[in-house]
């Protein structure tokens, strides 16, 4: 069995002279919870429905959980939160759960069991029996949430989960996909919300403009990146040579002569500090500022950041 639960390679979506999604290539880990972050029409909602093989590809192909992602059998081990769905309002939520538990051919005396577990999950036992014509949308995004976990799915996309909540609610989505992640589970977060992607997320992807423009590990930006400012007298290139030492990013500023670095560790700016002093250089000033998820998401979207990945 392969270790991966997504393998998709330049997945391309077109709509005439419009490209929704272009040369996506993703690998998921087993296991894993992944962020698929971007803003409003990054393409994000047209690759999961390519992944899921609700959407049909321009080009390009992939494996979920093993198969081709045109092999509706895979869909089987899926669970799925659409951001814009639409619910039989006149079922009530007991009801719901049990015919898209019956539709993934859920036995009987499993289904007993496992939809009052769910709506216990997601806090809605006591609105069992109620019409989802009177649940409010918070109460609706946590039904949708127990639809995706009806058929106890290996693999589970979330559109916009946390869309309606509150921060409790919010709390409550946090702590599924960490259960989720506990019992061996793949669970592929597709938001905005850059916060909750940070909290719950092995690693996230970056998009921008259809294509994948980063994948890094959100922990990273959590405990370590610091970005420094280095207002000097005079900026050769004897000085950017020295700097990279620390950093492969020295951007330039050459009106108001300052220079900008990434470090992973701040216990280098000492370091640099003392070499500049040795080195003879003017420094006017030195202002290190913690980089966020927030930071690098700006850089990116805005064209700035880099495309490799980690």
């Amino acid at each position: 069995m392969s270790s991966l639960a997504i393998d998709v390679h330049n997945l391309r979506k077109q709509y005439g002279p419009k490209v929704a999604v272009d040369s996506l290539s993703l690998s998921v880990e087993r296991g894993e919870a992944f962020g698929f972050l971007g803003p409003n029409g990054a393409g994000k909602t047209t690759a999961v429905k390519m992944m899921l093989g609700l959407v049909k590809p321009t080009s390009g192909e992939g494996e979920v959980l093993g198969r081709p992602i045109s092999d509706p059998h895979c869909r089987a081990r899926i669970g799925f939160l659409p951001e814009d769905f639409r619910f039989r309002q006149w079922l009530r939520g007991d009801e719901f759960l049990d015919l898209h538990a019956r539709l993934h051919h859920v036995p009987r005396d499993v289904r007993a069991e496992r939809i009052p577990a769910l709506l216990r999950l997601v806090g809605l036992e006591d609105a069992a029996h109620r019409p989802l014509g009177s649940y409010s949308k918070g109460m609706l995004q946590r039904i949708g949430l127990a639809q995706a976990l009806v058929n106890d799915p290996d693999l589970v996309f979330l559109d916009e989960p946390t869309s309606g909540l509150d921060p409790l609610g919010r709390r409550m989505v946090r702590e599924v996909i960490h259960r989720l992640r506990e019992r061996g589970k793949t669970v592929f977060l597709n938001s905005h919300l850059l916060g909750e992607v940070e909290l719950t997320c092995n690693r996230v992807a970056v998009v921008a403009n259809g294509k994948v423009r980063l994948v890094t590990d959100p922990s990273t930006y959590r405990d370590g990146w610091v970005q420094v400012d280095l207002r000097v007298g005079e900026i050769s290139e004897e000085l950017l040579r020295g700097l990279r030492r620390w950093s492969d990013e020295v951007a330039v500023d050459e009106t108001s002569r300052v220079l900008t670095l990434r470090l992973h560790d701040a216990e280098a700016i000492p370091e640099i500090a003392r070499w500049l002093v040795a080195e003879d250089v003017s420094l006017y000033a030195l202002s290190p500022r913690r980089l966020s998820l927030e930071d690098l998401f700006v850089r990116v979207v805005e064209g700035e950041g880099s495309c490799e990945t980690s």
